[in-house]
């Protein structure tokens, strides 16, 4: 089977699973991205362990499932939001699990599991506030704006990729990512803005100003996500975050844009006062 072949069937079966996740039901969705971020935030400690640091992974797993399940909770209203407050003392267990471990710079390693829930678990909980929406009746199950945000994204990076490949002469950082260009980036940006403008007309509980908004903070923090995936993979001296996505890589590898875009579309979402 040829790479393109295998890259593009990993592609539909992978784009297929995520929206059947988003779409179908709140507990297929937290089914899904639970999986989803268990094996993202795996992939992290896994490569960083490559440079001779000993996350507490096991801890740190635990915790980032916990905390994208109370999300749930809370945006659900099963719980109070109050009871978010409950995972903060679980967070000492990073610090309590270097007690017994047998490796050295306890400090460091208790900041690269740390990182792993910052980088990687709280944009994934974040998900299930963008997913469920306030209503006068309690919360409601409303997935477009993610799926919308996910097309925007998707868009950006396969048409940076084809423009890029086309046109690409000025690069943004040969030593980060030789392959990235500004002709790419700036193709790449049209048709995301063109995919937000259709997202306003298909999914207009945002308006068109925002959903421009949100397609341009998409591209921009997107690619700083991408780039920083980049420069890690670079400095830890890999191609790949894994192997579990034929022709993709890794999870991380799939995901790096989507961990710095959602905490800033969030933080928007909740000024336009959409949550």
């Amino acid at each position: 089977m040829s790479n393109l072949l295998k890259r593009s069937l990993t592609g539909i079966a992978f784009v297929s699973i995520m929206l059947a996740g988003i779409i179908i039901h709140p507990i297929v969705f937290v089914s899904v991205f639970g999986v989803i971020l268990f094996l993202t935030q795996y992939e992290f400690y896994k490569i960083t362990k490559l440079s001779d640091y000993s996350p507490q992974k096991i801890v740190g797993l635990v915790l980032g499932l916990l905390f994208f399940i109370n999300c749930f909770l809370i945006s659900n209203n099963i719980i109070p939001p109050s009871l978010i407050i409950i995972f903060i003392p679980f967070l000492l267990f990073v610090f309590i699990a270097e007690l017994f471990s047998k490796g050295s710079c306890s400090l460091k390693n208790s900041s690269i599991t740390i990182a792993g829930l910052i980088y990687v678990a709280l944009p994934f909980s974040l998900l299930n506030f963008i997913v469920f929406k306030e209503t006068s009746g309690g919360s409601n199950f409303y997935p477009w704006i993610l799926v919308g945000i996910l097309f925007i994204l998707w868009t950006y990076d396969s048409m940076a990729y084809v423009t890029g490949s086309l046109l690409g002469k000025h690069k943004i950082s040969s030593k980060v990512s030789p392959l990235k260009s500004w002709e790419g980036l700036i193709g790449g940006t049209v048709f995301a803005v063109i995919v937000g403008i259709l997202c306003a007309v298909l999914f207009q509980e945002i308006n068109m100003f925002n959903w421009i908004v949100i397609s341009l903070l998409a591209v921009i923090f997107g690619t700083i996500g991408d780039f920083f995936q980049s420069k890690l993979k670079r400095e830890i001296g890999i191609k790949d975050s894994g192997n579990i996505l034929p022709g993709h890589g890794g999870f991380l590898d799939r995901f790096d844009s989507l961990l710095f875009a959602i905490p800033i579309i969030f933080v928007w979402l909740n000024l336009i006062d959409k949550f």
